[in-house]
């Protein structure tokens, strides 16, 4: 990308990478502590129930269980992400929502005690009508479900932008196509694990989770006690993809036990109860309208989506308006209408899974523009290229991007892919197919709290400079964000990355910063950190040149090397001039923050979706038919990012083989299940159908030249943006293989087997 960087740019070793490799590395559930309790969480056996009592007094008196808390024991305060929609207390109060929501807690000796003290408490329910289906629930007459929500209702949405009938009266032709996206959850490996104990005024809690920040705002909330007095640590998280950003009744409880019974209460999620709790994909529901020219340049797009958010909201409205208004970004039309409703129902709550609303629209889309491709008689790949957003425009919904490399992104894919040898000239049972996806790099603003910056940054030199260690809010969590920050840190400074330390995610020790969301650490909090080791390097510099008697703009510093930029030869080390600056001002301390400046329109929900940069993405896949049985195995697949500079490129085509494989599992396998009471059906491992190594094809990850003004070193997301193509690149890839279109994930081997026979008669008839 033209810099030669000393530090950035380059695919060094995760610095958690042996720890983890070895077994060394301690996740929150590794941790003991001396006279440590286990708590577990009594769950409701129904869907939609008033609570008439709750009688714990039998599980009081079990062996070995130091307390036992409901609804009150603990406040009523009501939390979530979304300020607009806090509608979650700790345990229910009045009734519960689906199957799995909260109604109790125990702690206990062991575990064995604490299931056994679970049995005793005896709940009277009085079961109530309950609706798993969204366009139930919107009907007329269905049960509700929260009275804030009437209707149930949970957020809805009616954005219009230009004049889409005007656009549709104009084009040359207009096509309408639906499609359902399916339920899936995220399946981390490392379950979601909270440890807390009390030290006087002051709680601890160790908690796998995306956000520290986060989790300590909304626990001091709830429990009304200073931030100070809540200290939130994570250690390594055995892998996140939004599933663990929302605070669960499971930290809270473990909070409130330990407070009962001044010991250290470890409780964690099974299997089946992360189904419950850690907010997974929505299911969508997806009409879309397009008008187009003869040439297929787009003239108007109509969305007219409804989606299931399960019992609570969480981060789902933020999901609502990521599915519609980010449809803007990839292409560039005038006239847009988005119309959502995301209602309520009977079932677990949805949330912010890997794309965060965007996968199953993208799907939606960029299927729907293949057919409008094939009614025109246009090359899939050219349509696509021919409405290519170019950088420095503004989206119709009042999104700046500068930078955007779309257009050069589908032609290397078209290039190293083979398309035009492969579309429409595979033998048959062989098909290629195309997809565009892409994501925000943060969003501008957070969930609440709008006043603070998005990241703050020290960097602290040791006494002697022959260390330094960078303090930061940022999360890892299995992304590579403490490397790629400490790489920043240290080009920033002129360091030598070996000598860099990182403390993260330590509400006490480390600064504040938002966490992993929104793929927002690189830019944002890269940011700070960039901003951090400048006044590191700028302090060194100033010393440096009292030192040698000249100015500092006649100076620079690589590795840990002040010199002369006239004479290199000329130098000092960098533990030098640190000791020297120690001595006479204190401690060489450096520190960054970065808030995003205003971003988008004024019109409701104009601030969600905003960002500093948007990255794109164009993956094509090659797809196999069995036609005799409908299983579908991918060939190879392409994948070409925009994604500005690129910090460290191992990590960065990591991220991307990553990305294709959930996304590929979302595509083909994965759905939750539920049976008819509401409860989830297959919330294991076997029976909730994820892909294996063996069925990961060969991924090609390249790379287009962009570079992002509002970014450091010009940097972008790419493990969000990279999964938002998959799913419409392989269904478009299955249809070119079978000449159906199926219109509902996932695209199983039985859909492909039925819709095959289907043809197969029709061709017959």
């Amino acid at each position: 990308m033209g810099e030669n960087y000393e530090v950035i740019g380059k695919s060094v070793p995760r610095i958690d990478g042996v720890a983890k490799a070895t077994g060394r590395a301690k996740y929150t559930g590794d941790l003991k502590f001396p006279n440590m309790l286990v708590g577990k969480i009594l769950h409701s056996p129904h869907a939609h129930a008033r609570i008439l009592n709750i009688d714990t007094s039998e599980a009081e008196k079990l062996p070995g269980v130091k307390a036992v808390i409901t609804h009150r024991d603990v406040p009523s305060t009501k939390y979530g992400l979304s300020p607009a929609r806090w509608d979650e207390t700790i345990f229910c109060i009045d009734k519960v929502r689906f199957v799995g929501d909260k109604v109790a807690a125990v702690a206990a000796v062991d575990e064995e005690t604490a299931y056994k003290a679970l049995k005793l408490i005896k709940v009277d329910y009085e079961v109530l009508p309950a609706v798993f289906d969204p366009y139930e629930a919107l009907k007329e007459g269905a049960p509700q479900i929260f009275e804030e929500y009437p209707g149930n209702i949970n957020t809805e949405i009616h954005q219009h932008f230009g004049d889409v009938d005007k656009a549709f009266a104009e084009a040359y032709h207009v096509r309408r196509d639906f499609f359902s996206g399916q339920r899936t959850y995220h399946s981390p490996l490392e379950p979601h694990v909270s440890i807390a104990f009390w030290e006087g005024p002051k709680v601890t809690v160790y908690s796998s989770n995306q956000s520290v920040h986060y989790l300590q705002y909304h626990l001091a909330r709830v429990f009304g006690m200073p931030m100070g007095n809540v200290r939130v640590l994570k250690t390594h998280v055995g892998g996140g993809f939004g599933g663990k950003l929302d605070p669960t009744g499971l930290d809270f409880a473990a909070v409130k036990l330990s407070q009962i019974t001044g010991r250290p209460v470890k409780m964690l999620y099974d299997r089946k109860e992360m189904f419950y709790n850690n907010r997974g994909r929505h299911a969508q529901y997806m009409e879309l309208t397009t008008g187009v020219t003869k040439e297929g340049k787009i003239l108007g797009v109509h969305a007219n989506f409804v989606m299931d958010g399960g019992a609570y909201t969480g981060l789902g409205v933020a999901s609502a308006y990521y599915a519609g208004a980010l449809l803007t970004v990839l292409y560039d039309f005038d006239n847009y209408k988005f119309d959502m409703i995301r209602a309520v129902t009977n079932l677990p709550g949805c949330g912010a899974q890997r794309g965060h609303g965007q996968p199953q629209p993208r799907f939606a889309f960029e299927s729907h523009l293949d057919h409008i491709a094939e009614d025109l008689g246009i090359d899939p790949l050219e349509i696509r290229i021919i409405n290519a957003r170019k950088p420095k425009t503004v989206t119709i919904n009042d999104f700046k991007v500068d930078s955007y490399a779309l257009k050069e992104a589908l032609e290397k894919a078209r290039e190293i892919s083979g398309w035009r040898e492969k579309k429409g000239k595979l033998p048959p049972g062989r098909g290629i197919g195309v997809g565009n996806g892409g994501f925000v790099s943060g969003a501008g603003y957070p969930c609440y709290r709008t006043d603070l910056p998005q990241a703050v940054a020290i960097i602290k030199v040791h006494d002697d400079g022959s260390m330094a260690t960078l303090y930061t809010g940022a999360v890892e969590i299995g992304q590579g964000s403490d490397t790629v920050l400490l790489q920043m840190a240290a080009e920033a400074m002129g360091y030598p990355l070996e000598k860099m330390r990182i403390v993260a995610g330590d509400t006490d020790l480390a600064t504040h910063d938002f966490g992993a969301y929104a793929s927002r650490q690189t830019l944002m909090s890269g940011w700070a950190v960039k901003k951090a080791g400048e006044e590191v390097k700028n302090k060194i510099l100033q010393t440096a040149a009292e030192m040698m008697l000249v100015v500092p703009e006649q100076l620079d510093v690589k590795q840990g090397v002040v010199f002369l930029k006239a004479h290199p030869e000329e130098s000092l080390t960098f533990e030098e001039v640190a000791r020297t600056y120690f001595v006479k001002y204190g401690q060489l301390i450096g520190q960054g923050s970065y808030k995003p400046p205003k971003l988008g329109g004024t019109f409701k929900g104009a601030a969600v979706g905003t960002s500093p940069a948007y990255s794109a993405a164009t993956q094509v896949a090659e797809v196999e038919i069995d036609e005799e049985t409908g299983e579908i195995k991918v060939i190879e697949a392409w994948d070409v990012h925009d994604c500005g500079m690129v910090i460290n490129p191992a990590l960065l085509h990591g991220q991307v083989h990553g990305a294709f494989y959930m996304g590929m599992g979302e595509s083909i396998w994965e759905e939750v299940l539920f049976d008819e009471k509401g409860d989830v059906a297959n919330g294991n491992l076997a029976e909730y159908r994820m892909p294996t190594a063996l069925d990961m094809p060969p991924v090609t990850s390249e790379l287009v030249d962009s570079i992002d003004p509002n970014a450091p070193w010009g940097v972008k997301e790419v493990g969000e943006g990279a999964t938002t193509p998959t799913m419409a690149c392989l269904a478009n890839a299955i249809y070119d293989a079978m000449g159906v279109r199926i219109e509902s994930l996932p695209l199983t081997y039985e859909k492909v087997w039925r819709a095959l026979k289907e043809k197969r008669e029709k061709e017959k008839a």
